[in-house]
């Protein structure tokens, strides 16, 4: 195993460290086998943004004996409320998170404690001018986190973080398709048809110059996402129109500046393996220039791109963003919770849907909305 630094932090991670979804799944049964398989080949950090009480109950049981060998980055600002996880900018339920977050698992500290889900500049003004980032630096003061750090998909929103100076660490979705797409708070542009038309060396500018910046300022980057929800890894599914493997995806995001892990997901320890190879890969295996070379043209026929023509629904409904959802829980085959608390985000949902089928005549890739949202409802249950 590589370890690289972890900007200027002092600590050193693993280039490979685990996501949590294996903590989340399956009643968290796998928790400690993931750890074992980890420790092994020399993973020495992971990321945990859950609040459950029985995931952390887990993954505290799992650390006994190896904390002082683990850089933990988890997430401030997630409750759990009514058996379900909450995104939250209310400093009581960020406290008490974060105490629970302590106590479940075993600890008096966090290497980085990480400001949840920042991805407009109006919640990140809100995080920096309010309590939660006064909190956040008193924590630091008092060694409770070593590291100030922030999770967002939003290139503008992280580059503001990144040069205000708080921000140590920035938790970002780091792929060969995102890294095509412009700036925005909405996830929709992340799969713009037009993009993958063009050469895929032409990164998004703000993009590209988020990552120089860190790389320039001593911030971290953390990897999230880095096979597309496992969009990446399938032909059928992937916005590129091609397979990747999880080596091409993992050189991918290792290549860029300021990376310095990529948390790969992993449900089962089978999974996680297969990241781990990447360590034993050669050149060839790793390299994905030939993969992208040979990206075939995409038919998006049926399919939402996301683009916005569907606008204006009357009933305020923005369908671009009900379908990324949408097809974000058809891909995992169940909702996982960050989509689930995307969609409970959204001011308007796919049960307000009056059948007008306007939206279907500006759709210039005839998709049929009014089956989506059909399906929306049916899935998130409004």
């Amino acid at each position: 195993m590589k370890y690289r630094e972890l900007g200027r932090t002092g600590l050193k991670v693993s280039e490979i460290g685990i996501g949590c979804e294996g903590f989340v799944d399956h009643e968290g049964k796998y928790t400690q086998a993931l750890f074992d398989c980890a420790a092994a080949a020399g993973v020495n950090c992971f990321d945990l943004y859950s609040p459950s009480p029985e995931v952390r109950s887990f993954v505290g049981g799992a650390l006994r004996g190896r904390r002082d060998k683990c850089v933990i980055q988890a997430h401030l600002c997630t409750t759990w409320k009514d058996g379900q996880y909450e995104r939250t900018r209310d400093i009581d339920e960020v406290r008490a998170g974060f105490e629970d977050l302590l106590a479940r698992l075993g600890t008096d500290y966090i290497d980085v404690g990480m400001i949840h889900y920042v991805d407009s500049l109006e919640d990140w003004n809100g995080v920096v001018e309010g309590p939660v980032m006064e909190y956040a630096r008193g924590l630091k003061a008092a060694g409770r986190i070593k590291a100030i750090g922030m999770s967002s998909h939003n290139p503008e929103t992280a580059m503001a973080a990144a040069k205000s100076g708080l921000v140590d660490v920035i938790m970002f979705s780091v792929n060969p398709c995102y890294d095509l797409q412009p700036a925005g708070e909405d996830c929709e542009q992340l799969w713009n048809g037009d993009n993958y038309e063009k050469p895929l060396v032409n990164m998004d500018p703000e993009r590209e110059a988020l990552y120089e910046y860190c790389q320039s300022a001593g911030v971290a980057i953390t990897v999230m996402k880095a096979f597309g929800g496992g969009d990446l890894l399938d032909g059928t599914l992937s916005p590129a129109g091609k397979a990747l493997t999880v080596n091409q995806c993992l050189h991918y995001a290792l290549t860029r500046p300021a990376v310095a892990t990529v948390f790969a997901g992993a449900h089962t320890v089978e999974e996680l393996e297969r990241s781990l190879a990447y360590e034993s890969a050669d050149d060839a295996e790793r390299d994905y220039a030939e993969a992208f070379a040979s990206f075939p043209k995409i038919s998006w026929r049926g399919r939402c791109m996301y683009c916005g023509h569907c606008a204006p629904c009357p009933k305020g409904i923005e369908v671009a963003s009900v379908t990324k959802f949408l097809n974000l829980a058809k891909a995992q085959g169940f909702v996982p919770e960050t989509v689930r608390e995307h969609y409970a985000l959204l001011a308007h949902k796919a049960g307000e849907c009056v059948e007008c089928r306007a939206c279907e005549k500006r759709c210039p890739f005839g998709v049929d909305v009014v089956a989506n949202m059909r399906e929306a409802k049916k899935i998130f249950g409004n």
